[in-house]
């Protein structure tokens, strides 16, 4: 049962103390944290310590087997354990030229405040750390006990992730999780994801020379890079989207009758994906509805993320290339895995005549995704109603990937999501945002779980 005037109280504290927090996110966007060129990493754990001490949790920098990662810890009155997963770490900046603004400088426009992880996801580290101060500052003491683990390798695949979530499984030991991410739709709606497809990340390499050739040399009698990697990048899929590696689909987990419930209740957008994106139309002919949504989150993809051969300069060069790579991302649903995937792609390539062609995992996560009938989902929806005074949109999974699965299959953790994002933000592109107004209602809707979480049965 909620209170309202104790509601009413904290979302006043949050409105009153907006400019602090603002400053506070300044102050953690101005400090670079680039994990794909390892920018400022370490410099960054030890900033967001010590902004968790300075609100008054325990914080220590903890090494892994790659960046950093920071853990938090606060006592409260129950004896409920409420972990908040958040990471640290930004996408590049690049291009620079089509920033209007320094992007590690936060940059007020009107009601919008520019810079790299503003939204993703320095804004949300301090949408927590708002929230929690408001709870605490108007109960007078936490109503939980609370965990913040922050890494900074989330922006490239959170490798380390797993294994240090299952070394550290005592210290995390929680009873439910808020995730880093949340917000609301084109139209304003709140949103609340459930759970996030998974990954395998490879590059297939082939090298059939030591040097480059003139290709009038080699043309006709020397093996060619680019075309070997092309013949054996044509054997993993068909013009129909069909992925064509033997048992690819046998891990493969439908969707229930309550997920294609919850997909039928969305929105469609697909208008606003073909406007955006200056689609001529969907893959197979699809057109919206239901089955667009099914196919956009239940069905594994892959997708060749780039290739690299030869030469792709200005003007002509007559070679034939020696090397030739490419990247391929798998997108994994329930109850697929990476290993199995890596393992089912060497023995395609071996079948199909290229044993020579490489493959090196580059990163993996397992998909992973959470009841909708959950008490802590159930209390996650219903604060966004009062937050936001509208239903919010349950996805009961996502098109995206992240590190939810050792939360929720090592850990045992329901996971929610609340923040402050919206689909103008422009995360991993150039001018990357936050609106206020979403800043605040993001702050609201975390701060309305922490108050309510001792009670959620």
């Amino acid at each position: 049962m909620q209170n309202n005037d104790l509601l009413a109280k904290i979302d006043a504290h949050i409105e009153e103390n907006v400019d602090y927090w603002l400053e506070q996110l300044a102050r953690l966007c101005a400090q670079p944290s680039v994990s794909a060129q390892n920018f400022g990493i370490a410099e960054t754990a030890e900033l967001v310590a010590a902004m968790l001490r300075e609100q008054g949790f325990r914080a220590e920098v903890m090494s892994s087997d790659g960046n950093p990662v920071v853990y938090g810890e606060g006592d409260g009155t129950s004896d409920k354990t409420l972990l908040f997963y958040l990471h640290y770490d930004v996408q590049p900046p690049e291009p620079l030229e089509l920033w209007d603004s320094p992007p590690f400088e936060m940059t007020r426009r009107g009601d919008k405040f520019y810079a790299r992880g503003i939204s993703d996801d320095k804004g949300h580290i301090i949408a927590r750390l708002a929230a929690l101060s408001a709870v605490r500052d108007v109960l007078g003491e936490l109503p939980c006990n609370v965990k913040f683990i922050i890494e900074g390798e989330e922006e490239v695949g959170s490798i380390h992730m797993p294994a240090f979530v299952q070394e550290h499984q005592d210290l995390l030991a929680a009873d439910a999780c808020i995730w880093e991410f949340g917000g609301v739709d084109y139209e304003g709606n709140p949103t609340q994801s459930l759970g996030m497809r998974g990954i395998c990340y490879v590059e297939l390499s082939v090298q059939t020379a030591s040097i480059d050739a003139h290709s009038g040399l080699g043309g006709s009698i020397f093996p060619n890079a680019a075309w070997r990697l092309v013949w054996a990048l044509n054997t993993l899929k068909d013009e129909n989207e069909n992925i064509l590696i033997p048992g690819f689909y046998e891990n493969v987990l439908p969707p229930s009758d309550l997920d294609l419930e919850l997909l039928g209740r969305l929105p469609d957008h697909s208008a606003q994906l073909q406007e955006n994106y200056g689609l001529a139309g969907f893959l197979n002919g699809m057109t919206g509805g239901v089955e667009l949504k099914k196919t956009a989150v239940f069905q594994p993809t892959c997708t060749i993320c780039g290739l690299t051969s030869g030469y792709q300069g200005p003007g002509t060069k007559t070679v034939l290339p020696a090397k030739a790579s490419a990247k391929v991302d798998f997108r994994l649903v329930p109850t697929q895995s990476p290993p199995e995937i890596v393992e089912k792609l060497r023995a395609h390539l071996d079948a199909q005549g290229f044993s020579d062609v490489e493959v090196k995992l580059l990163g993996g996560g397992r998909p992973a995704k959470v009841a909708p009938d959950h008490p802590f989902v159930k209390l996650a929806v219903e604060t966004a109603v009062t937050v936001y005074g509208k239903d919010p949109l349950v996805e009961p999974i996502i098109g995206g990937s992240g590190p939810n699965y050792p939360f929720i299959h090592v850990l045992g953790l329901p996971v929610v999501s609340a923040g402050i994002g919206y689909p103008g933000s422009q995360v991993h592109a150039p001018n990357e945002n936050m609106q206020l107004d979403y800043f605040i209602l993001g702050i609201k809707h975390t701060a309305h779980i922490i108050e309510g979480f001792p009670r959620a049965e």
